[in-house]
């Protein structure tokens, strides 16, 4: 397999609508206050920011967690810098990246300010930004950090199930700093098992509009 192959997308309202695994990538009804419930509130942010907190997510794609993150961080008033790392097998080209974002108008400010930026790696006063490219099930275990949350955003478990595989969420927690969590919109069992047997303690929530639920975990 290549290390990274482009995403083919079409588009549903101006949301991105992933071909090869037909799932969308993020609610089609509103993807930022979905980050706001999943992934900010389920990892009890910003309450937990502090100087060189460790953001890592699985699936990057149209890079919306991270503004929606960095854009947190500067409203909570953290003195430091962020640190965020994502896994992408399957990128998107940043012009489709740009056109996703035009959805979230309180966004479009941050986007356009990091758009001349999009590569591998960058940093910025208050960020320090790295994607990693590839199969995760390969560059997550090379990779020499541990992180203090974790946003888990593949698709769908039922059509992504390689990014969800047990022994990838045993990665997932050996990267995790002891009280580290996760968050992650999809509450499948299996999902949970490989968590809760990687060493969380996991926690069945309600999810976010019509998804009755999500998990949730702190590694103990």
């Amino acid at each position: 397999m290549p290390a990274h192959q482009p995403s083919i997308i079409k588009w549903c309202d101006g949301v991105p609508i992933s071909t090869q695994f037909s799932d969308p990538y993020y609610s089609l009804e509103n993807g930022l206050a979905e980050f706001q419930h999943v992934f900010m509130s389920g990892n009890k942010l910003p309450q937990r920011f502090g100087d060189g907190f460790h953001i890592a997510e699985l699936g990057f794609g149209t890079g919306l967690n991270l503004l929606g993150a960095i854009t947190a961080w500067r409203n909570s008033g953290t003195k430091g810098k962020l640190y965020y790392t994502s896994f992408e097998a399957f990128p998107l080209q940043y012009s489709q990246m740009a056109k996703a974002h035009q959805k979230f108008q309180e966004l479009n400010r941050l986007s356009v300010e990091l758009e001349p930026l999009w590569s591998s790696e960058f940093e910025l006063p208050d960020l320090k930004f790295q994607l990693i490219l590839g199969d995760a099930r390969q560059t997550l275990p090379a990779w020499p950090f541990k992180a203090d949350a974790w946003f888990l955003d593949g698709f769908s478990p039922a059509k992504n199930p390689e990014l969800w595989e047990p022994i990838l969420m045993k990665e997932v927690a050996s990267h995790t700093n002891s009280g580290g969590s996760f968050a992650t919109y999809t509450a499948a069992g299996f999902v949970r098992r490989g968590l809760q047997e990687s060493g969380f303690k996991v926690e069945r929530i309600a999810g976010f509009k019509r998804k009755r639920h999500m998990t949730i975990g702190t590694k103990t």
